[in-house]
Formats: C-alpha cells, sequence, structure tokens
C-alpha cells in the first residue's frame, strides 16, 4: 500500500504548528497505525529529520496513552478503538490521512502529536480515592456486596483516561471521564463514605481545568475504547445535587 500522510507538526505549545506531508510506500495492511508511524519516523531518522512525537506505551489498548485524532476522529474511523488496535487494514491503497493531536484547552499541545493530559490526574488527586488504611486484604465474603454492584462498578472503573471523550465532544468536556471515576467509588460501601465530598471536588477542580461542559450529544461514549457509558454522567449529576443539597 501507499498511503498519503498530512501530520500536525508543531515544535512546541508555545510555537505555531502546521500540517506537513509525507509520503509512506509498502505500508503493510497488518500493521497497526503506530507501526505505520514507526516506519515513517525510521524513514524520518534516516534522513536527519525529527520524528513526530506521540503518545505511546503498551500498545494492547489498556494504557490509554496513544491519543491523537485520525481523519477528524479521535483513536481513528473504527469506535471503540483505541489508536494502538487500529490496523491499517481499515485504509486503502492511495488514503491520505490526516493525523492530528487531540484538541482542547485543557490538552495543549507538548510537541507533534503529544499532549499534557495532566489535567486528568488533577482530577483524580483532588477525590477519586478512598481514604482507608491499607493493609492485609479482607475476607471478600465480610463485604455485603452484589454481584450486580460489582459488576457496574467495574464497569465504570473500566476507564482508561486516554481522553477520547474530550477530544470528541463540542465542548471538550470531561464528564464521561469524571463521572466514571466518581461512579465505580460511589457504587461500593468503601466508597460510600466519602461520595458527597468527592463528588463536589473533582467536579470543581474538572471547572477549573478549563473542561466545557456536557451537553449530552454522548459522542463521548461513541468513541469511548471502554464503552463508558453516559449513564455515569446521570450519576455524577445525581451526586452532585445531592450533595449540594445536604450541604446546604
Amino acid at each position: 500500500m501507499k498511503i498519503y500522510l498530512k501530520i500536525w507538526r508543531q515544535s512546541d505549545a508555545g510555537s505555531p504548528g502546521q500540517l506537513v506531508s509525507y509520503e509512506l510506500d509498502q505500508v503493510i495492511p497488518h500493521m497497526s497505525f503506530l507501526e505505520m508511524m514507526d516506519t515513517l519516523n525510521e524513514q524520518l531518522i534516516l534522513n536527519g529529520d525529527r520524528p513526530v512525537e506521540f503518545d505511546h506505551d503498551c500498545r494492547e489498548g489498556i494504557c490509554g496513552q496513544c491519543g491523537m485524532m485520525i481523519n477528524g476522529r479521535a483513536h481513528g474511523p473504527i469506535p471503540h478503538l483505541t489508536t494502538c488496535q487500529l490496523h491499517m487494514r481499515e485504509f486503502k491503497d492511495g488514503d491520505t490521512i490526516y493525523v492530528e493531536p487531540f484538541r482542547g484547552a485543557a490538552f495543549p499541545v507538548k510537541r507533534d502529536l503529544r499532549v499534557d493530559r495532566s489535567a486528568f490526574d488533577r482530577i483524580i488527586m483532588a477525590g477519586g480515592f478512598v481514604s482507608v488504611n491499607t493493609g492485609q486484604a479482607p475476607e471478600a465474603n465480610g463485604i455485603p456486596i452484589t454481584h450486580e454492584q460489582a459488576e457496574s462498578a467495574f464497569d465504570s472503573a473500566a476507564c482508561i483516561g486516554c481522553g477520547a471523550c474530550v477530544a470528541t465532544c463540542k465542548n471538550s468536556s470531561a464528564a464521561l471521564f469524571t463521572s466514571a471515576k466518581i461512579a465505580h467509588l460511589a457504587k461500593l460501601p468503601q466508597g460510600k463514605m466519602e461520595s458527597g465530598k468527592r463528588v463536589l471536588s473533582m467536579v470543581a477542580q474538572m471547572d477549573i481545568e478549563a473542561f466545557g461542559h456536557c451537553s449530552n450529544t454522548e459522542a463521548c461514549e461513541v468513541e469511548c475504547p471502554q464503552h463508558i457509558s453516559v449513564l455515569n454522567i446521570a450519576r455524577m449529576n445525581w451526586e452532585y445535587t445531592l450533595s449540594r443539597i445536604l450541604k446546604k
């Protein structure tokens, strides 16, 4: 396959960026998208040029690091995939592919396709934890929780923090990410004691980080690699309203 690439190149956060054109011959359809990017970087290095910087880690759809916009969609044309799970067989010989970083005021570009997603870390630091003493694991049957509760909490906890929800939202909202982190703790006995304080703190931090508001278009759920449901956002709104009332 021959692929034409238009990739966003930007030296740093304070410099203007632009789309730069590249050509790749002999792209193997079974390559992952990141392997194709590796091939491009090998070509650039051999030519004495600076390689394209992009985030990646596990390359197994687990870590959530490989975020980029591919032809205007977070992670590419296939819904519910991370970029590393996308393969070149999804494209055709002679295709032109536009590759850009995630966009959002809270996700400033660091270089090329790399963005600073530390705003997510600060939201977690604001309340995405349980204040309990750690030690020996308790007896599993000693905590009164049903299988359905456990599965529901796990579904929320499956969020990998990739940021696709922010990138695809027209308001750059982090509501899906934040609500998933709030919900998975609120659904368990260990997290209920701090649920009110948690939701108020995390939502406040989300606003501080300049994320937009959720307008319920549900685009975030469509692109989420882990199928995180927007019902988590409804749960977060309920927890937030209840906490405000009880606080008064």
